[in-house]
């Protein structure tokens, strides 16, 4: 049977509909809003997935072609492959609220799926799939902790907008995706064009309280499908035993202690590995307990979480000794890779990225086919994440979402402050190598990128830094974390990764593993972020003041220059003839669009010059008082017709030939001659006189 609930977000009602499609799914709802139309559907198991200690939930997005009347393209003319990076990031989006709302130590494998049905090309789907996983969920017998819902929020002309349309979004200086409960913010994803910290927190604001009315519908839905006959499956919550966890505490918790202040990551790795062992085998050792050697571990996983955390609480220090507010200590090198255009290795603590910059032609951006259509890149900010970089050894893959999520992150925070369009005539892709990682490694990425990009000549606006912060929240206790490292990232309760410049933040993202977080919080983690950035920033431009002032004698030399859109086929010419050949006598590449801006490009600059001069040769156009040297084309009674310019003539009347009268035209000029002639007018219909006698001396009357 079919039941729906409305509920108005930013002015336009959002419809969630169920009950009448995917009936075999566990719980599955068509959200509606103005025409876009997403189908998200969750389906448990009944099997529990046995010997994991992680969460068995899948999230997956995808946006189908026909649902913005488009045919894929690619042979098999299906949507097959790898899921695109706008989908990849979605799943991700929808993922992170979600996943910390179902039950400790939840064991069923658990899958959601949204299907982007229709789209309007002015109502974003992504926001609208991630209302409807949660919505799914809530109506159906998993135990979700629910609900959630999400909005975006912008600001056009200093106002607020919910949910703003593509347009909105082109003229607005914030795009944040803000996800929430009844009682608080759980993710916040999005970029800022140098918004300062209040002005985030006030569009946050506004976001959760448009957030409310979502979840009363949701929870309308689920009282709806109770009706129905639809109820949660009992939770049964995992019975801990309180002499084994004694046990463990009795053995291990003084040695704990010290592990976790051991400031090197490896060799606390090392003692907490040594330490596991040592339980295990002592409590093992008798056999009644050998059976139990995963309830062991959780056991000492629970106890270095309440260490570490009381640990702060009683000292006011970290595991590696630093104040809650201390970033770590700052290595910076420029200029390190003799023959890339741009490079930085930026150091953290015992995080290290490698950040390279290379410059390239419009022929090289990046093309992205998506439901809005076909878009051209010109940035591209790439992340990689090697096993080594934490000492582990397994296959290479190609990006994973971990990957392409930290490479969005970073590429939003940078691109606010690349030259605007136009005065830069490059393409550029940007890719981060961590080499080493202990938390905050897309942060690393992002000051690399900004100093790489700079030692590369590339005009930045400003330099861009970003931090990690963190959080531990004991009843009254609240501790936030400047610059978290890989283990309090693990043990605490949020990451909060801020990017800006001294004049604003640029990208944000918080995660929640809590229930969530309130102002006060928020404000307090958003000011601490701010300090850090600052001091960041400092060490940065210690390095690399502003840009340099010419690219590497490495990188391609770009000249950009206009021409008349109607001379776009003589500097083709028949088949390509013609830019074919100058490609070929001076080595260079060249691009020419649709509205006559032409980019060539060549490691040589007098290659450049000299296709340039070729090019304005082809495209030149007359000028009225200009001299030119012409060829005679064609003689008529009179006159006769003067190429001056490839595929331009003009008239030399026969009046104009001499300073005499000229009884004949073939008396003064010939079929394939050359004259200088000039131009002595072009009338509104672009017939052009030309003029000889007005360019050669005229005769002295002779003295007697």
């Amino acid at each position: 049977m079919k039941y729906s609930v409305e509920v108005e977000v930013g002015g336009r009602p959002l419809i969630i509909e169920c009950g009448h499609v995917a009936r075999q799914a566990s719980g599955s709802v068509m959200m509606r809003y103005g025409d876009t139309v997403v189908l998200v559907a969750a389906t448990k198991e009944d099997r529990v997935r046995e010997g994991i200690d992680f969460l068995p939930l899948s999230v997956e997005y995808q946006e189908m072609s026909y649902a913005a009347g488009r045919i894929p393209g690619g042979f098999f003319r299906r949507e097959i492959g790898r899921p695109s990076e706008k989908e990849t990031l979605t799943s991700r989006l929808i993922d992170r609220p979600i996943r910390p709302l179902f039950p400790k130590k939840y064991a069923f494998e658990t899958q959601v799926i949204a299907t982007v049905l229709s789209v309007d090309q002015e109502n974003e789907p992504d926001v609208v799939a991630l209302t409807g996983a949660s919505a799914a969920l809530h109506i159906s017998r998993i135990p979700f902790q629910g609900p959630v819902a999400a909005v975006r929020v912008g600001r056009v002309n200093g106002e607020f907008v919910i949910n703003p349309s593509s347009a909105q979004l082109t003229a607005s200086d914030i795009n944040l995706v803000v996800a929430g409960s009844h009682d608080a913010v759980v993710m916040v994803e999005g970029g800022a064009d140098l918004v300062s910290e209040d002005d985030l927190l006030e569009a946050i604001e506004t976001a959760h309280k448009a957030i409310i009315p979502i979840l009363q519908a949701q929870d309308k839905l689920q009282a709806l499908a109770m009706e129905h006959g639809v109820n949660k499956d009992e939770v049964v919550s995992p019975s801990s035993d309180v002499a084994l966890t004694e046990a463990v505490a009795q053995i291990a918790a003084d040695d704990m202690r010290t592990v976790m202040t051991t400031p090197e990551k490896m060799l606390r790795k090392e003692r907490k590995k040594a330490l596991k062992k040592r339980v295990i085998e002592e409590l093992t050792a008798g056999g009644e307990l050998a059976e139990r050697r995963q309830e062991i571990e959780e056991a000492l996983s629970d106890l270095e979480k309440r260490v570490v955390r009381q640990m702060m609480i009683e000292t006011q220090r970290r595991i590696d000794g630093r104040r809650f507010d201390e970033v770590r200590p700052i290595k910076i090198e420029v200029g390190l890779l003799p023959r890339t255009h741009g490079s930085a290795l930026f150091q953290r603590g015992e995080t290290q990225a490698l950040v390279v910059t290379t410059l390239g032609s419009s022929s090289d951006e990046q093309k992205i086919e998506a439901l809005a259509g076909e878009t051209f890149k010109s940035f591209m900010l790439h992340y990689n994440f090697p096993p080594y970089c934490v000492g582990e050894v397994r296959p290479l893959r190609g990006p994973g979402r971990r990957e392409i999520g930290h490479g969005a992150l970073a590429e939003r925070a940078v691109k606010y402050l690349l030259p605007k369009d136009g005065e830069f005539p490059y393409t550029v892709r940007v890719v981060s190598e961590i080499l080493e990682s202990n938390g905050s490694s897309s942060m690393a990425t992002v000051c690399g990128a900004s100093l790489a990009l700079m030692d590369a000549g590339v005009p930045m606006q400003d330099a861009v830094a970003g931090i990690a912060m963190g959080l531990v929240k004991e009843g009254d206790h609240v501790i936030v974390l400047s610059d978290i490292l890989g283990d309090e990232d693990h043990l605490g309760d949020m990451d909060f990764k801020v990017t800006g410049t001294e004049n604003g933040v640029t990208a944000i993202q918080m995660d929640v593993k809590i229930a969530g977080i309130d102002r006060e919080i928020l404000r307090r983690a958003l000011e601490q972020a701010r300090q850090g950035r600052l001091f960041i920033l400092g060490k940065m431009k210690e390095s690399m003041p502003v840009s340099r002032d010419r690219l590497s004698p490495y990188a391609p030399r770009v000249v950009t220059i206009q021409i008349n859109p109607e001379k776009i086929r003589d500097v083709i010419g028949p088949g390509g003839k013609v830019i074919r050949s100058i490609v070929a006598e001076t080595g260079c590449k060249i691009d020419i669009d649709d509205s006559g801006r032409v980019v060539v490009m060549s490691p040589d600059g007098e290659a450049c010059d000299q296709a340039i001069n070729k090019i304005k040769k082809l495209t030149e156009e007359p000028e009225v008082g200009q001299v030119y040297l012409g060829r005679i084309v064609r003689i008529t009674d009179f006159g006769a017709f003067a190429e001056i310019l490839p595929g331009v003539d003009g008239l030399i009347h026969i009046s104009q030939l001499e300073h005499h009268r000229v009884r004949k035209v073939t008396d003064v000029v010939k079929e394939g001659d050359e004259v200088l002639v000039k131009v002595i007018e072009i009338d509104k219909d672009g017939r052009i006189r030309l003029s000889r006698k007005a360019v050669i001396e005229k005769p002295q009357p002779d003295k007697e």
